[in-house]
């Protein structure tokens, strides 16, 4: 019978490792389905090669050459102008001397991979320049890193170029040096529309600034502008979250991200909180129903839904670098804190300037971290990116992975009947319940499928959601 197996995994858990594996069936599954959420990304965890292994193991993968398959790169800029009180990705301070010192360094790393029988295998479909504020950079900075990618990287005809920025960095001079060397696509970090909850975790300019500064990129027509919002921070009341969605309609945008706020134990946020610097943020389950009341109005207007929590508003949005790494497909990293993957080899680049410089200066990848992917990497990897996009289609993951995907249904039972997914025909959708705790769910999958294919069952819990 199906689910034997996978029955008798969740019968030997304790009632903890349950409750956090399958949830809770008690209040309403919007909002009470699990006690919290347990990671920002779901995954499970690799053999970590031994540092001795890492240069070896980069220039192996290098000299492969592999089948062209849809694949992206990722780059990273570690500069911000100020420190938001939210984030977890801070590193560096804004500083031109600095970061031209890094856009040196960062250009030799891309020059040590050109021309590898890797790279030289198939065209990257995207690229992701992330941080940090990549916006930072000063016009002929980004010009020289820009130019870097154009020559190093084999960019497909139809390729996807992204630059992370925030509105205060929406200048012409550097605008027209994004444009003149290949990006076109940009992703603004608003959070929020509201002038008091954006300066009181960091954000300066006030609303009326955000829709002018949108107005201007998009005026120039030649790339796509995506912004983030970021629902639960502190004074985002429900009137002001309705407003910030309402705006959404009169933006000069593209399409949107909605991010769930975390709040990390030890991070300024929290700080500010508990010293009564600033009020309580939302509570998970208020986030919930912030989410939903999002959903419920994009997708009741002019919005086309794109994944769990991104709407394009206009066909210039394909999400293309975000839909792909959600799916498993190879990332190239590059740069101080970059991470990715290439050829079932997890990788994360060092974080600290001067090792990241010192790396680049010895020719040597500047890996600080390496692991081989688990069995059955690829069956995880279409779980995620299907459950990114709201649906399971266990058909489908049958006939590429074998019967062991049919023991996913003991779990699915489960979850039907609190009301987080639906099944229609040979898929399964998830509600809005499922939509907004679609990570614990991606989560609890991977590790049911974990544990199914080498006996080897953990669960995994990150210490986020500080706020309850």
């Amino acid at each position: 019978m199906r689910g034997n197996r996978l029955n008798q995994i969740l019968t030997a858990m304790d009632s903890e490792q349950y409750a956090l594996t399958v949830g809770t069936a008690a209040g309403e599954p919007l909002t009470s389905a699990f006690e919290k959420r347990r990671v920002v990304h779901a995954g499970v965890r690799g053999k970590p090669l031994l540092p001795g292994n890492w240069q070896s193991t980069w220039q192996s993968l290098l000299k492969q050459k592999v089948k062209p398959q849809q694949r992206v790169a990722y780059i990273h800029i570690p500069f911000c102008r100020q420190r938001c009180l939210y984030c977890g990705f801070f590193q560096n301070y804004s500083n031109e001397e600095m970061e031209t010192l890094y856009i040196d360094s960062l250009v030799k790393e891309l020059q040590l991979s050109k021309g590898s029988r890797y790279l030289d295998s198939g065209p990257v479909n995207a690229v992701f320049i992330g941080g940090g504020t990549p916006s930072t950079l000063a016009p002929q900075n980004v010009s020289r890193l820009l130019r870097a990618i154009q020559d190093c990287l084999p960019l497909a005809n139809d390729y996807e170029l992204t630059l992370e920025g925030r509105i205060n960095d929406l200048v012409p001079a550097k605008i027209e040096a994004w444009l003149a060397h290949g990006v076109n696509r940009v992703s603004i970090g608003v959070q929020s529309f509201d002038t008091g909850v954006r300066r009181a975790v960091g954000r300066m300019d006030d609303t009326e600034t955000i829709l002018a500064k949108l107005e201007l990129l998009s005026g120039y027509n030649q790339a796509t502008v995506i912004i983030d919002l970021m629902y639960g921070l502190p004074h985002q009341t429900g009137e002001v979250w309705a407003n910030d969605i309402r705006l959404l309609k009169l933006a000069a945008i593209d399409g949107l991200d909605l991010y769930q706020l975390n709040i990390y134990p030890n991070s300024a946020l929290r700080q500010a909180i508990t010293a009564g610097k600033l009020p309580p943020a939302a509570t998970t389950a208020e986030q919930a129903e912030m989410f939903a009341l999002a959903e419920a109005t994009l997708s009741a207007g002019i919005f086309s839904r794109i994944s769990n929590c991104h709407w394009g508003k206009t066909n210039r949005e394909r999400s293309l670098y975000n839909t792909l790494t959600k799916a498993g497909h190879n990332v190239i990293p590059f740069g101080a804190g970059a991470g990715g993957n290439v050829g079932g080899v997890t990788m994360f680049l060092h974080r600290n300037m001067a090792a990241y410089i010192k790396s680049i200066e010895e020719g040597h990848k500047p890996v600080a971290a390496m692991a081989l992917q688990p069995e059955g990497s690829e069956l995880h990897n279409m779980v995620v990116g299907q459950l990114e996009r709201g649906y399971l289609s266990l058909p489908v993951l049958a006939k590429h992975y074998g019967a062991v995907v049919w023991e996913l249904e003991a779990l699915l039972d489960i979850w039907e009947s609190r009301g987080l997914l639906k099944r229609r025909a040979d898929l399964v959708r998830l509600t809005v319940a499922g939509q907004f705790w679609h990570m614990n769910i991606t989560q609890s999958v991977l590790e049911c499928l974990h544990a199914l294919l080498d006996g080897d069952h953990s669960v995994e819990v990150e210490p986020i959601a500080a706020q309850g």
